[in-house]
């Protein structure tokens, strides 16, 4: 990252302060949520962290002189936040952003539920693979259980059986589900922009939020470049993401 931030500023990037937080959990990523069990990441990152920072460095403390990017599950957050507090942002870039619509119930596997209700210990849930990781991550963000030890959480399956309520609970934490009631809100970005992959399996839901934001009247730009999930993320971020904050962000009075 110090190298494409560099590169940023070497191809005329206006002067700014980039900050990566830190939101993994012990199940390796906060969703950006706000879960009673892993931690307030929703708060951290829209609150904490920008008062920190503000407090600490050389900044501009207005929202028209901060903007929200991420990518994958922080490109979820960018929406996620974005969506909830324009008071704080004034512009986000959402990078192949995943998670925005509600699960499927035939996309859970019933072996990798039945290896998940096995564990006994956080320590085995940490050996586990990034797709198994990345589930227990969401339940612990969206169906936290403080009652229900070792792992806090309540699964979307359960004895191989789809849990309605849980799934209820994640389809509330779904962009694509509550984007409607957040309008308002994003009217008041100087810019939104999305990206993804043509080869990324997150393209089809980053479209639709697009066509969403479309539907309503609300500037966004929109790009599917050549790549997949992974393909060119510090090249984009070099190339595209710097340059809109640069554009977009106020750097002088702001009103």
């Amino acid at each position: 990252m110090p190298q494409t931030v560099e590169g940023g500023f070497a191809k005329g990037a206006r002067e700014m302060i980039v900050v990566f937080p830190d939101s993994k959990t012990v199940h390796n990523g906060s969703m950006y949520s706000s879960s009673v069990t892993t931690g307030d990441f929703e708060s951290f990152v829209a609150h904490d962290l920008v008062r920190y920072i503000d407090a600490h460095y050389r900044t501009l403390p207005v929202r028209e002189s901060r903007g929200l990017a991420g990518h994958s599950m922080g490109g979820y957050g960018t929406s996620r936040i974005g969506m909830k507090h324009p008071d704080v942002f004034g512009a986000i870039y959402m990078m192949s952003p995943c998670c925005l619509s509600p699960r499927d119930p035939s996309q859970f596997n019933a072996a990798s539920g039945a290896a998940l209700e096995k564990l006994k210990s956080i320590e085995e849930a940490t050996k586990l693979g990034w797709g198994e990781r990345a589930q227990l991550a969401s339940a612990a963000a969206w169906s936290p259980n403080p009652q229900k030890p070792p792992l806090f959480l309540d699964l979307p399956v359960e004895d191989g059986a789809v849990q309605p309520q849980v799934l209820a609970k994640w389809a509330a934490n779904a962009p694509l589900a509550f984007v409607d009631q957040y309008i308002g809100n994003l009217r008041r970005y100087r810019a939104i922009a999305i990206d993804v992959g043509n080869r990324d399996g997150l393209k089809d839901d980053a479209r639709k939020l697009h066509e969403t934001l479309d539907r309503h009247g609300i500037a966004n730009s929109f790009e599917i470049y050549s790549g997949d999930h992974v393909s060119g993320v510090a090249m984009r971020f070099q190339d595209y993401v710097i340059p809109f904050f640069s554009k977009n962000l106020a750097f002088g009075a702001s009103r």
